[in-house]
């Protein structure tokens, strides 16, 4: 079958067309990024309404570039949740207007959800079950996996999410947005000259705390000459920390599970030195690593368009109403499989 993928949760306006059999068709992305930089973040109601202008005319040019029309389609996949409220509202209607009027099922998809299945679309996936890591802009979870929508909460953020540590820590140095991708390229001109905490590695356990690592960060900026080497080594340093304790809450995880896979999704999987930290630590626990290819480690299509094909033939499929839940914990998501 058939299934058109539309992910509007926040930032990136994103379609794409998956085929139940032939895989992955085609995917397009519209970035708001240089929008929202002049107002170092992400604007609510200006993202909503670059939704409206972009998903209609990105979705006809994705059906024309894959040479497909209306009646091809068998299904619509959509982001219903966690996210801005607005921008989901315009993919939800969107989605379920065009089931509506092309008398098609319509699947609601968890923002999570799709990011966590995102390794599914590679050459090389990974088998069930597994441990996940998922660290994006507003989420850092731990995650047993046995199959589709079962999932076990094993540890997440309780303070500021991973990305958001990079982000608010890029704005103390004065980087701008978006921060984590700045601060992660400052990064690499500078040495970790002062031992930063590996926030609550010390005590048992698979939560995150990244808000006293942001405050650390702070005070050493404060206290130093805030030349651009200063800020250079302060990033090197603040990155470092992070990778670190990544590492250790996903090696406790997988010695907790008895499991060997980890997969690493989200935003934030697209750092280059956290991927080194997390592959040098399986590589040591005899464990197999899986990323996403780096395009589907953002927000994108693509990933909305699994999960939803995978729901879809397992006959699940939303009602006439318009679902969108700006919260909603992946816990509380319905599994396909027994």
């Amino acid at each position: 079958m058939y299934v058109l993928g539309i992910e509007t949760s926040c930032d990136e306006t994103a379609v794409a067309i998956y085929h139940s059999e032939q895989g992955l068709i085609n995917h397009n992305l519209h970035s708001q990024v240089d929008m929202h930089s002049e107002y170092g973040g992400v604007v609510p109601e200006l993202a909503s309404r670059d939704h409206i202008r972009k998903l209609a005319p990105l979705i006809k040019q994705l059906m024309q570039e894959s040479r497909l029309s209306s009646a091809d389609i068998n299904g619509i996949a959509y982001t219903a949740g966690p996210g801005l409220m607005g921008a989901l509202l315009v993919g939800a209607t969107t989605a379920r207007s065009l089931a509506w009027a092309w008398k098609i099922p319509a699947v609601a998809v968890h923002h999570m959800e799709g990011h966590l299945l995102a390794p599914m679309l590679e050459e090389n996936p990974p088998e069930f079950p597994f441990v996940a890591l998922l660290i994006s802009g507003g989420h850092t979870l731990l995650i047993q996996v046995k199959g589709i929508g079962r999932y076990q909460l094993l540890g997440e953020s309780l303070d500021d999410a991973a990305g958001e540590a990079f982000d608010k820590t890029a704005k103390m140095l004065g980087l701008g947005y978006p921060g984590g991708p700045k601060l992660s390229a400052l990064a690499e001109h500078g040495t970790p000259q002062i031992k930063f905490p590996r926030p609550m590695t010390d005590r048992p356990g698979l939560d995150f705390s990244f808000s006293g690592l942001k405050t650390f960060t702070l005070n050493t900026f404060n206290a130093s000459k805030k030349t651009e080497q200063d800020q250079a080594d302060i990033a090197a340093g603040f990155q470092q920390a992070v990778a670190e304790t990544l590492s250790i809450k996903c090696k406790r995880a997988l010695q907790q599970t008895g499991l060997k896979r980890l997969v690493v999704a989200g935003g934030v999987s697209a750092n280059k030195q956290i991927r080194a930290a997390l592959t040098e630590m399986t590589a040591k626990e005899q464990a197999q690593i899986y990323f996403p290819r780096l395009e589907f480690c953002t927000d994108n299509g693509a990933m909305i368009a699994y999960a939803g094909c995978q729901r879809l033939m397992a006959g699940q499929q939303q009602g006439l109403e318009i679902f969108a839940r700006p919260r909603w914990p992946i816990s509380e998501l319905s599994q396909t499989t027994d």
